[in-house]
C-alpha cells in the first residue's frame, strides 16, 4: 500500500511539471524566421563572376605535399580580382598561405577575417565540370564555391570596396587564407606563428563553420545564422589485428578479420561514449526551439523537465543529434590479405573520432582502447587534436557579431552552434579566445548535400549579403 501510495505522489507530481512545462509553451509566442536573401542582379553578377575565376583555378591539397607552386598561380589570380588589397595593404606568403595586413587607426582590437584556398578532390560525374566554375540557374557551379572560395572572394571584395571609397580602418585588420585547411596541415599554424611573432592578439576570429542554414533541423522553416561557438576534436585511430597468417582453406577461430568484426560489431551496439547536453548544446535547442512546431517548442523550450528524456532518445533518433552530445565513432578504412585465399597476418580498421568536451580525447581513446582489448587487438593513435575552448555567447566579440548580421540580414535569427567538423580557426585559439565560426552565405539542402561531395555550388543572392557582413563587421570593430 505505501508503494503504491508514493507510486500515486510520483505520478502527480510528474503530471503537475509536465502541466507547468505545456501552460508555459502555449504562454510562449510561436517566433517565425521572416528572412530571405534580396536580389540585386547587378552586384550578384560581379560577384558571382569574381567567385567563378576563383573556382576555375584548381586548388586541390594533397596529405604531404605543400604544393606551392600551385598556390603561387592562384595567388595571381587574386592579384588580378582584388588590385587595391595586393597595392595597398601588407602581404605575407608562407608556403602557399597567405596573411595580408591592413593598417588601422589603432591596433588595440584587431580582427582576423579568414577562409582557406585549398579544396578538397573532385570525383564522379558532375552535373557541370568541376573546375568550370559555371555561372548557370542562380547559382556558381564547382569546387570551392561553398567551401569556402565564397567567403574568401567576399572579404577580399569588401576590402576593395572600402579601399576604393578611401576608408582607414579604426582597428587593425587581417585577412587570413591557409593552404592545408582539408588536409589538416601546418598553412594555418604558420600564419598564427607568424603573427604571434609581431605580438598580435585578435579581438576576434571570423572563420568557416557556422552560415545561413535553410531548415537547420526538421520541423524548424526559414533561414537561421548559426555561428559557430563550439569546435569538437578530431582523432584517427588505426586498430591491429595479428596472426601467424596461412591458408584460408583452414581456417583458424578469431583470425584478424572476425576480432575486428566482433570489435567493430560492440562499437556500433554498445557504444562507450557517453551522452551529455553541454551548455552550447542547450542554447542552440532553446534559442530555436520557439520557430518549431508544438512538440519542439515543448520539449526543447522547458529542457528543465525534458533533458534527460532528450538525451536518452536523440542518439537513436538520429546521427546528427548523437553528434552534438557525444564523441562520435566512424569506422573508415581497411586492410587485409593481399590474396582471396591467404588469411592475413595484419588486418586493421581505422576509425575517426570526433571528441566531445565531456569525453574529451584521452578519455575516449582510453575507451575505445578499452573495448580492444578485450579482442586482443592493438590501438595506434594516428593523429589527435582534443576539442576546442567553447566561445563565450555573451562576449563583447560574439555580441558583435550579432549585431552585424543584424544589421546586415535584418529579420535573421542568431542561433549559437554547435560544430561537429572541423576548422582552421582552432590553431587562432592560443591567442583568441573569441575563435567564432560563421560564413555569411546561405547553406540550403543543395549546398549541405554538395559539400565535399559532387555538384558543389553556391547561389548567387547569397553574395552580396556576404560582402556587406565584411564590409559591416570592419565598420564596427571600433
Amino acid at each position: 500500500m505505501i508503494v503504491l501510495y508514493v507510486f500515486a505522489g510520483v505520478l502527480a507530481v510528474l503530471l503537475l511539471l509536465v502541466g507547468i512545462a505545456v501552460l508555459r509553451t502555449l504562454c510562449t509566442p510561436k517566433k517565425s524566421s521572416p528572412w530571405t536573401p534580396s536580389s540585386d542582379a547587378a552586384r550578384e553578377r560581379t560577384y558571382a563572376e569574381l567567385l567563378a575565376k576563383m573556382v576555375q583555378y584548381e586548388t586541390v591539397s594533397h596529405k604531404g605535399q605543400i604544393q606551392r607552386e600551385k598556390f603561387l598561380g592562384f595567388h595571381r589570380v587574386l592579384e588580378e580580382l582584388f588590385p587595391l588589397v595586393h597595392r595597398n595593404l601588407e602581404k605575407n606568403e608562407i608556403d602557399g598561405s597567405l596573411l595580408f595586413h591592413w593598417k588601422g587607426k589603432s591596433g588595440e582590437r584587431p580582427v582576423v577575417l579568414m577562409g582557406h584556398q585549398d579544396v578538397v578532390p573532385a570525383e564522379g560525374e558532375w552535373q557541370h565540370p568541376p573546375f568550370s566554375g559555371d555561372i548557370e540557374d542562380g547559382k556558381v557551379w564547382g569546387r570551392g564555391s561553398a567551401d569556402t572560395k565564397c567567403s574568401v572572394m567576399a572579404f577580399f571584395e569588401a576590402v576593395e570596396e572600402l579601399l576604393a571609397e578611401g576608408y582607414v580602418p579604426e582597428q587593425d585588420v587581417y585577412l587570413s587564407a591557409s593552404n592545408t585547411e582539408e588536409i589538416g596541415g601546418d598553412g594555418c599554424p604558420k600564419l598564427v606563428r607568424e603573427l604571434e611573432n609581431r605580438g598580435v592578439k585578435p579581438f576576434l576570429v571570423n572563420d568557416e563553420g557556422g552560415s545561413v542554414v535553410t531548415e537547420p533541423m526538421a520541423g524548424i522553416k526559414g533561414n537561421f545564422a548559426m555561428i559557430g561557438v563550439l569546435e569538437k576534436g578530431q582523432g584517427n585511430l588505426q586498430i591491429a589485428a595479428r596472426s601467424g597468417g596461412g591458408h584460408s582453406s583452414y581456417p583458424p577461430k578469431n583470425s584478424p578479420i572476425v576480432r575486428l568484426s566482433k570489435f567493430i560489431c560492440e562499437l556500433d551496439r554498445h557504444s562507450p561514449m557517453r551522452s551529455r547536453m553541454n551548455r552550447q548544446a542547450e542554447e542552440m535547442f532553446e534559442k530555436m526551439a520557439p520557430y518549431g512546431p508544438f512538440w519542439m517548442r515543448l520539449l526543447f523550450g522547458n529542457l528543465w523537465l525534458f533533458r534527460p528524456l532528450l538525451v536518452a532518445l536523440m542518439p537513436s533518433i538520429s546521427p546528427q543529434a548523437a553528434a552534438l552530445l557525444r564523441t562520435t565513432v566512424a569506422p573508415t578504412m581497411q586492410t587485409g590479405s593481399d590474396g582471396c585465399n591467404v588469411l592475413p597476418q595484419e588486418a586493421t580498421v581505422t576509425l575517426n573520432l570526433r571528441f566531445i568536451p565531456h569525453q574529451d580525447m584521452e578519455e575516449s581513446v582510453a575507451a575505445v582502447r578499452k573495448i580492444a582489448e578485450k579482442y586482443d587487438l592493438e590501438v595506434r593513435v594516428l593523429d589527435a587534436y582534443p576539442s576546442c575552448e567553447p566561445v563565450d555567447s555573451n562576449s563583447e566579440a560574439f555580441r558583435l557579431i550579432e549585431e552585424v548580421v543584424g544589421e546586415v540580414f535584418p529579420g535573421l535569427p542568431v542561433i549559437p552552434y554547435v560544430m561537429t567538423g572541423g576548422t582552421d580557426a582552432r590553431f587562432y585559439q592560443r591567442i583568441c579566445p573569441d575563435c567564432i565560426r560563421f560564413s555569411p552565405v546561405v547553406y540550403g539542402p543543395a549546398q549541405m548535400k554538395g559539400m565535399h561531395g559532387l555538384n558543389e555550388n553556391l547561389d548567387t543572392n547569397s553574395l552580396p549579403g556576404a560582402v556587406d557582413y565584411y564590409k559591416t563587421l570592419i565598420r564596427k570593430n571600433r
